[in-house]
């Protein structure tokens, strides 16, 4: 079975607030920022027929761009709820895994964005490429993005040891997951940054294997 991706922007009902919100976080104030975030919501119907409606709320940031009192370092902690519900087919597996991207004099938002130091992707054409761990400390250069998944769930596998897993599996046609200040900390960038959460989901029906990825609406990290 082949795994076709397949992505959508999110909702920008609140674009032009949420974008003046976020440009508040520049610059090297002591106090922390709240932005709140418009999160998003799309609607995808897969090969054989399962329509996937995901959708992202209550997404907020709480930003302190001047940690350590130097510019090259920053810190937000994030939150939010991604929902997901499916049908139309009986669902086999269903995988929801939220994160972020992170960019250093990087524009992530939609389309093709470039850097400095020849890096390149296509943020909303293909999903997430993932290089950083749960509760990520990054460390990025102008130029550099770095996408990483906030969950580091805890497992007992069938032998009875612990295993670390970075979805929640939902069976139902219904699920979700929610996160309330997960960290963001980014070290080395001395221009503008940026973060942006995606929902990625991956869903197993009798006859379909595909992905659906929700991106959210990006925001100054200062």
């Amino acid at each position: 079975m082949t795994r076709p991706t397949r992505i959508a922007r999110a909702a920008g009902l609140c674009f032009a607030t949420a974008t003046a919100m976020g440009l508040l976080a520049t610059g090297t104030a002591t106090g922390d920022t709240f932005v709140p975030l418009p999160g998003g919501e799309i609607t995808e119907t897969l090969g054989d027929g399962t329509v996937v409606n995901v959708k992202l709320v209550g997404e907020s940031a709480n930003i302190n761009p001047s940690l350590g009192s130097t510019p090259v370092h920053r810190n937000a902690w994030v939150s939010g709820t991604a929902e997901v519900v499916t049908t139309g087919n009986p669902l086999k597996l269903g995988k929801i895994k939220p994160g972020y991207v992170v960019g250093c004099q990087v524009n992530i938002s939609g389309g093709q964005v470039s850097g400095g130091t020849g890096y390149s992707q296509d943020w909303e054409g293909n999903r997430p490429s993932v290089s950083g761990k749960a509760g990520a400390n990054l460390s990025l250069g102008p130029g550099q993005a770095k996408s990483f998944y906030i969950l580091d769930q805890e497992r007992e596998d069938p032998f009875g040891d612990s295993t670390h897993t970075n979805f929640n599996p939902f069976r139902s046609g219904k699920g979700g997951v929610t996160w309330k200040n997960s960290t963001i900390g980014l070290t080395g960038c001395g221009g503008y940054a940026q973060a942006r959460a995606f929902v990625r989901v991956e869903i197993e029906t009798e006859n379909a294997i595909e992905d659906v990825t929700l991106w959210g609406q990006p925001f100054s990290l200062g």
